[in-house]
């Protein structure tokens, strides 16, 4: 298995490492599971570069790249809406996971018809913007449950100093990413509609 698949699988493994330490009754859970998201997202670019500059994109990971990709994103999305140890107003809206999943679902679902044709689709470019915006997102709100523990405490003040401030930047990433996450499902849709030319 070569070097760019390799790190696809890890990014499953870390995934679970995270939902595990995210669980954790640790005073810094959040604040460690945070870093390994970071690194798992990490991988997701380290990956393509790689196998782009080697020139060993393989079908494997055309189909388990994104297939990592959304198992991160939709278990960060999950647990930051479902976790009722985080304040309310520090929890991710549960409808903006309800929209990720359902645009995941969506285009797996435009890959199974492919496969069921012969046809591998690989990630388009919006949704590889979509995919960055996303870890932004997570990383934000994270950050904000995390500045109440010890680990990055010192982060604290960028998020208290102006409260009616912070709400704004926040309202502004969910509904930034939900909307990339909405045009890059319908995109990738239209790009690929004539699987359904028999409907």
């Amino acid at each position: 298995m070569n070097l760019p698949n390799k790190l696809t699988l890890s990014r499953l493994v870390l995934t679970g490492v995270y939902v595990v330490i995210f669980y954790m009754p640790w005073e810094n859970a959040v604040s460690l599971a945070m870093i390994v998201f970071g690194i798992a997202s990490a991988t997701d670019y380290f990956d393509g570069q790689i196998a782009r500059a080697r020139g060993i994109v393989t079908n494997f990971g055309k189909l388990f790249d994104p297939l990592a990709d959304k198992i991160l994103i939709a278990a960060a999305f999950v647990m930051l809406s479902a976790d009722k140890s985080i304040p309310m107003e520090l929890r991710m809206p549960a409808w903006i996971t309800i929209v990720i999943l359902a645009r995941e679902f969506f285009v797996t679902g435009i890959r199974l018809v492919a496969a069921g044709q012969g046809a591998v689709l690989a990630a388009e470019k919006l949704g590889k913007h979509k995919m960055f915006w996303q870890i932004i997102t997570v990383i934000y709100f994270m950050m904000r449950q995390a500045s109440t523990e010890p680990l990055w405490g010192f982060m604290r003040p960028v998020f208290t100093a102006n409260p009616g401030a912070e709400q704004i930047v926040a309202a502004v990433v969910v509904y930034f990413t939900t909307f990339l996450t909405v045009v890059s499902g319908f995109s990738y849709f239209w790009k690929n509609r004539h699987l359904f030319n028999d409907a």
